[in-house]
């Protein structure tokens, strides 16, 4: 029983094949395209206004030469929201739930910033390791701590969306299978308990967009230090 919880997580496979490309790419197709029209319907006004607020407010503490990652931020950003929400229907998968694929997200983003620091200021990207005023004797401990919290930055990023959305996930099966069990024993406990797992649903709701755009927003930060 208690293995059966994590199935859940477990890619799944139709045929000896992968279905997570399939659960990947689902998003976009779900998404309403543009049409060529004067006045949209009101489900591509309120993407494009949410869009267009997000975008403003993520890269508002940001220069000019941060500007260029504005699409890229926003296409991740509405990509973790979608495949976040979908996840929390039954019978689906999350692929988000999988650490695999968001260190694939968050290392080449984060490497890419990075990147961007060394190559424009390096000066700059390089004093971030050593604090101003540091006493001598502290120097070689903090330049290879920093460097050390410089390294876990992505794997921070990864590990904090897989474990929220996998602890919620799993509460989320627990409080059910509880109400199932208590239903022919106990009616009204099982009844409260389905009250909690409703309040507990709108909070996971809540984590699956906070914690796509704390994603994004944590890479527009390291993008800010580097640019």
């Amino acid at each position: 029983m208690t293995m059966s919880f994590f199935d859940q997580f477990a890619s799944p496979f139709f045929l000896g094949i992968p279905l997570i490309a399939i659960a990947i790419a689902l998003p976009w197709v779900l998404l309403p395209t543009p049409s060529s029209r004067w006045i949209n319907n009101r489900l591509l006004t309120i993407q494009g206004w949410f869009i267009n607020r997000f975008t403003n407010q993520l890269l508002l503490p940001l220069n000019v030469g941060g500007h260029k990652w504005a699409l890229l931020f926003a296409s991740l950003m509405v990509f973790l929201i979608t495949i976040n929400m979908l996840g929390l229907l039954p019978y689906t998968f999350t692929p988000t739930t999988q650490l695999s694929l968001n260190m694939g997200l968050a290392v080449p983003l984060w490497l890419a910033t990075v990147i961007i620091g060394m190559r424009n200021q390096p000066t700059v990207a390089l004093g971030h390791l050593l604090p101003e005023g540091t006493p001598i004797p502290l120097i070689p401990v903090l330049i290879i701590i920093e460097t050390i919290s410089l390294f876990i930055r992505p794997l921070a990023l990864g590990v904090r969306l897989t474990a929220n959305l996998t602890a919620g996930h799993l509460l989320i099966q627990l409080i059910a299978t509880a109400v199932f069990v208590l239903m022919p024993m106990m009616p009204a406990v099982a009844i409260l308990t389905a009250a909690v797992l409703f309040l507990l649903t709108l909070l996971e709701v809540a984590v699956a967009m906070i914690q796509a755009y704390v994603f994004v927003l944590l890479l527009s930060l390291y993008l800010q230090e580097n640019v």
